[in-house]
């Protein structure tokens, strides 16, 4: 029996990218978050001095990658207390959001709630499993059959960021409903306005948050974002070490570990910070001049306080936007892609060339 899944949103772009690469300049893709900068020379040292691989990998990471990643939660999130059980390195990030439901056996009459406006891969972990999805920000409106909550701050497309008072509402519910609580953090090193411009976004691992106890609770994160590894996929899980142990147990049996060469660079990228910092200057610098570029043809920036893209409007509607934007050889992604209540907004993406944001600049500008 076949399953019953949401068709691949990015298929609809097509005809809008043919439009786009008509223009004589050629298009400018602002429609996907993949990183087009160098993977940072020291990461790529440590992968290729790693490449004698010749047993397998631990699923539950090695020492030294889960004390990495144990130490980068301390010193850049301010989250005390990790051992070794409540750490774990993935295959990415996407995977786990996709099989989080799956592992933690959720299933039919279940329901899993992520946000109003949000990246599709919450929605078909429940599809997955044939729980019922719930697009939801008000922690009041999560029934009692609520198994999983999906929280992403900074989000994805629009750049909002949940303050502690707004985690510790959400954790206290998943709580009192006997739900696992998951946030989706992977664009934390990456803010741009007010606190967040020069200190990460709150985690949901936060003391302020969830007290001394992490019950519950789980911080997944990604390093393809800040550090340029997209395609290495190496992200991890923190948190809660009942959640972690189930997680573990049954990627073990599935197999799900990422290289060893992977895991040792990744040991690297935590440890060294000089890459971020250069990195986010780059992204803050492409940003500065294409935001008001938008803003000069007319359209209204919300939220984007953080992360890779600009959460823009014309009030009008998304693949009216995206044709306009087309016919200009600028291709952008429908907000309607991630919910019916971005179907007025268009996602834009950071992550092209410097030559690239240029060409956008100019075409907005005319």
């Amino acid at each position: 029996m076949a399953l019953d899944l949401p068709e691949f949103p990015w298929d609809a772009l097509v005809p809008y990218a043919a439009t786009a690469r008509r223009h004589p300049g050629g298009i400018v893709d602002l429609s996907v978050g993949s990183p087009v900068d160098p993977t940072p020379d020291v990461v790529r040292e440590a992968l290729a001095i790693a490449t004698d691989a010749h047993s397998y990998p631990q699923v539950a990471g090695t020492p030294a990658l889960r004390s990495a990643i144990a130490e980068w939660y301390e010193r850049r999130r301010g989250v005390t207390g990790l051992g070794d059980a409540h750490v774990l390195p993935t295959i990415g990030s996407k995977e786990l959001i996709a099989g989080m439901a799956l592992w933690l056996g959720i299933g039919a009459g279940d329901t899993v709630v992520y946000p109003t406006i949000a990246y599709p891969t919450y929605a078909l972990g429940a599809a997955l499993v044939g729980a019922t999805a719930l697009a939801s920000d008000d922690p009041a409106e999560w029934p009692a059959s609520t198994k999983l909550v999906w929280l992403n701050s900074p989000g994805n497309p629009d750049g909002a960021v949940l303050g502690v008072e707004a985690l510790r509402a959400a954790v206290a519910r998943a709580r009192e409903l006997g739900a696992v609580i998951a946030g989706d953090e992977c664009y934390a090193e990456l803010g741009w306005t007010g606190e967040w411009a020069n200190h990460p976004t709150p985690c949901i691992l936060d003391p302020r948050v969830v007290g001394d106890d992490l019950r519950g609770v789980v911080s997944v994160y990604s390093l393809s974002k800040q550090s340029n590894l997209a395609g290495y996929r190496a992200g991890f899980v923190a948190g809660c070490d009942h959640v972690l142990g189930q997680l573990l147990a049954v990627r073990k049996h599935a197999g799900l570990m990422p290289p060893a060469p992977v895991q040792q660079a990744m040991v690297v990228a935590l440890a060294d910070e000089a890459h971020v910092v250069e990195q986010k200057a780059r992204y803050a610098a492409r940003r500065a001049r294409l935001l008001p570029a938008l803003e000069g043809a007319g359209f209204r920036i919300d939220r984007s306080e953080a992360g890779l893209y600009l959460w823009a409007t014309r009030d009008e509607d998304a693949w009216v936007t995206v044709s306009w934007l087309a016919e200009r050889g600028v291709l952008v992604a429908p907000g309607s892609f991630y919910g019916p209540a971005g179907d007025r907004h268009v996602r834009v993406a950071l992550t092209t060339t410097d030559e690239r944001i240029d060409a956008a600049v100019g075409r907005l500008g005319s």
